[in-house]
């Protein structure tokens, strides 16, 4: 319906795709500067990663499913 009925839809839909992208390439540079410099020692910083991670999963999951395409069913 967006790409289709809404003036500049294709864009709205491209670009929260790329930024989804882009979210997820951050978070996995973001784990790997905490690795490299050995955030993960400290407990309060662990703990609070994978709090963060986890909400991160579950809200991805979530954007996953909520179309209920054949994709989302079968995936």
């Amino acid at each position: 319906h967006i790409c289709r009925d809404v003036n500049f839809g294709w864009l709205i839909r491209n670009m929260h795709a790329n930024g989804a992208s882009f979210f997820f390439i951050c978070i996995y540079l973001h784990i790997g500067r905490g690795l490299y410099y050995g955030s993960y020692l400290y407990k309060e910083t662990w703990n609070i990663g994978v709090v963060l991670l986890l909400l991160v999963m579950m809200t991805v999951f979530v954007g996953y499913v909520l179309p209920w395409g054949q994709m989302s069913f079968w995936g």
